[in-house]
């Protein structure tokens, strides 16, 4: 249940902390061994998921250190697919999605850091069970020896993005959903937004996107590439139900500031044309949006699309002199995610 917020309540921003940028220096990249069956269909897009995650794995582990968390029982088979340079956490998991359970890190002005553990009730209650889940980030700012802070607001890790410079984008269609803070007006969703991320500026683009998996992660549809720039993935055609949704998204952009009171540079990137469903016959959550900064690189997905190059000549151009590693993402995002959902930062 989220709680009403004391004036004398810790809290990141009160005690100097913030959330950096993406591409502000790693320590090390979190992600997590999946092992929900029900999210894959089936034991065999399981294994397929697996083989999926490794390789993200294995491409990360090029840039910077990786840590694989895994569920005691499944440890054995990560090491063996994730190879020598991804060290493994041995710990409870519902699930595998690092981004959404894992922990938001903050930088003090001081070099120290903390960790925000979000109240996480599996994209709205959608999977059962998710109490080990709802501890990982805790348990990770454990073994961390990192300050820990418990928002009392539900959210996940896709659901916000930042610029590292005070502004804060993410979705009505999450945040004020009923499925996660009911009793929260949007003030109150931004005010704790604020308090545990250090954001001065929170921008909402929308809602009645497509995705009713994680209800409009925005880790789908837009992200920061730098201060005052944002990447928003566009359908390839005006029939696609998420169309209108993001050229709404788009217009609050450009009618809106950042934190530093400068205009928003919106980089438009073509998403797949290939229509494809996922196990479940829904709409494939194939997003090319959906990539990882890891120290000098770009970890970004392929759908054996006639876009795929044209997305990666996109974002080469974004984050001039990054290596850029494009991995086939199709099985993975038969999850209901991406590269970017299953990765999580922690600052150096």
């Amino acid at each position: 249940m989220t709680r009403l917020l004391d004036a004398d309540d810790p809290c990141p921003a009160r005690d100097g902390f913030a959330w950096p940028a993406e591409w502000s220096a790693h320590k090390r990249t979190w992600m997590c061994w999946p092992c929900r069956t029900e999210a894959w269909g089936g034991q065999d897009g399981l294994e397929r998921a697996k083989q999926a995650v490794a390789c993200v794995a294995q491409a990360i582990a090029v840039f910077e250190p990786v840590v694989m968390a895994a569920r005691p029982q499944d440890a054995a088979v990560a090491k063996l697919l994730c190879g020598d340079k991804v060290e493994i956490f041995e710990v409870a998991l519902d699930d595998s999605w690092a981004r959404d359970s894992g922990p938001t890190f903050l930088v003090g002005g001081d070099g120290n850091k903390a960790a925000v553990q979000w109240q996480f009730n599996a994209w709205g209650f959608k999977y059962h069970p998710y109490a080990e889940d709802a501890q990982f980030a805790s348990r990770v700012a454990e073994r961390e020896g990192t300050a820990l802070y418990r928002a009392p607001l539900v959210c996940e890790g896709g659901a916000i993005h930042t610029d590292g410079e005070g502004t804060l984008i993410t979705t009505e269609q999450c945040l004020l959903n009923p499925n996660r803070n009911p009793n929260l007006r949007r003030q109150q969703v931004e005010e704790r937004l604020a308090l545990f991320t250090g954001a001065r500026r929170i921008i909402w683009l929308g809602d009645g996107f497509l995705d009713e998996e994680t209800d409009g992660h925005v880790d789908n549809i837009a992200c920061f590439a730098a201060p005052g720039r944002v990447i928003v993935g566009v359908p390839a055609s005006r029939s696609h139900p998420d169309f209108e949704p993001v050229m709404e998204a788009i217009r609050r952009l450009r009618a809106l500031r950042d934190a530093r009171g400068e205009h928003f540079e919106i980089v438009e990137i073509e998403q797949p044309r290939k229509w494809r469903e996922d196990w479940r016959g829904c709409p494939l959550a194939a997003s090319y949006v959906n990539f990882y900064l890891p120290n000098g690189g770009v970890v970004m997905p392929a759908f054996d699309d006639p876009g795929d190059e044209r997305a990666r000549a996109t974002l080469a151009d974004c984050f001039p002199g990054r290596g850029i590693m494009q991995i086939d993402a199709l099985d993975l995002v038969q999850g209901g995610g991406g590269i970017h959902c299953i990765t999580q930062q922690e600052p150096a």
